[in-house]
């Protein structure tokens, strides 16, 4: 039980002074000692202290420890994973102290952990709106803080994680999934624009589906009998991992024309050199290659303003119209869930045979 005695003592200078003492014996037999400028204040303390402890939901660190201080340990946390290899890849490690300094530091970081609410993590979220940060962005940073807390529940700084269940919630059809494949009449001109290098290297993405990470990651070796063991990504800092998920890693057929062109290429070359590589033979930076090769030929071939990914999505769009079905195409995309799939393409796969369906549903209702 927490108990409150008042406390006077006198000053150097011999002024009287008093305050109100909460002392308090957690679950694990510490005990802890707070000091209040007013009894009114030691009281309320008090009483959220017992529930707490009774619920066993009290944390003493949580009193003292703030979203700062949550913040320092879970980078430091995933820096020394990353110094393991312990996936935890420069590119996460990076883009997350990012989320967490820029957004939620400044926001919240003086917050204490006891006094943090869902309601201030929605604040946050109504902040970044108001500011014009986009939504997968905000989901990012609120992701990020809650993996923050997570850490810091884990080290008994505090009992609950405020920001999990929070949602980023958009306008209708923001930030939708569904996605919108460049046109065959814009992936021709393009490739008529592109020298040999770049023209093989749009008509792989664009057939293949390969992410660039996965593409540019491709070594000679990964190719047998004409098909695609993707097995590697690599990076923007050179860092090489195995593919974003365990569905990443996948086996991709290819066409008999696309296995003739690459045959051709590969004569002379070592089972560990890239098929894809840079002017050095190294691997192709993803950012390099953008500015130097990519945006160039947008312009050279005077089409719409897409990016590399949007080749990933014309691939995927050919193998609808060519009748595969939507769990053959989570394969080949190498998405983890079917939920994936269909979220970004459902609307892409052809909608006769859900006719034909509520027809036949229909005939007995219509029936003589």
């Amino acid at each position: 039980m927490a108990t409150i005695t008042k406390r006077r003592w006198k000053t150097g200078k011999g002024e009287d002074r008093e305050a109100w003492v909460l002392a308090y014996t957690d679950k694990a037999g510490k005990r802890h000692k707070k000091q209040f400028a007013r009894k009114r204040e030691a009281d309320a303390r008090r009483v959220e202290i017992e529930g707490d402890i009774s619920k066993g939901v009290f944390r003493a660190d949580a009193a003292y420890k703030t979203v700062k201080d949550a913040i320092d340990g879970y980078v430091k946390q995933l820096d020394r994973r990353h110094q393991r290899g312990e996936q935890v890849t420069t590119m996460y490690l990076k883009n997350t102290t990012g989320q967490l300094r820029t957004h939620v530091e400044p926001e919240l970081g003086e917050t204490r952990l006891a006094e943090l609410t869902a309601r201030a993590v929605n604040d946050l979220v109504e902040k970044l709106k108001d500011e014009n940060v986009g939504l997968p962005t905000i989901r990012r940073v609120v992701g990020a803080l809650s993996r923050t807390l997570q850490f810091a529940i884990g080290q008994d700084w505090v009992a609950t994680n405020a920001a999990k269940g929070v949602r980023v919630i958009g306008k209708r059809g923001e930030g939708s999934e569904k996605v919108t494949p460049p046109t065959k009449a814009a992936l021709a001109d393009l490739i008529k624009a592109a020298d040999d290098d770049m023209r093989l290297r749009i008509r792989f993405a664009a057939a293949t589906g390969l992410r660039a990470s996965e593409q540019w990651a491709l070594r000679w070796r990964n190719i047998v009998d004409g098909v695609i063991k993707v097995e590697q990504r690599v990076d923007a800092f050179g860092e090489f991992d195995t593919t974003k998920s365990e569905s990443g890693k996948r086996d991709v057929p290819m066409s008999k024309a696309l296995a003739s062109e690459l045959k051709s290429l590969r004569k002379g070359k070592k089972g560990d050199d890239f098929v894809f590589p840079d002017s050095a033979g190294g691997f192709t930076r993803h950012t390099n290659f953008m500015r130097r090769k990519w945006k160039p030929l947008i312009a050279k071939a005077e089409v719409a303003d897409i990016g590399w990914h949007a080749l990933r999505h014309f691939a995927v769009s050919t193998w609808i119209e060519a009748g595969l079905p939507p769990k053959a195409v989570q394969t080949l995309a190498g998405h983890a869930t079917y939920a994936i799939t269909m979220n970004r393409y459902g609307h892409l796969f052809p909608s006769e045979d859900h006719t034909a369906a509520m027809d036949k549903i229909s005939a007995a209702l219509y029936a003589d």
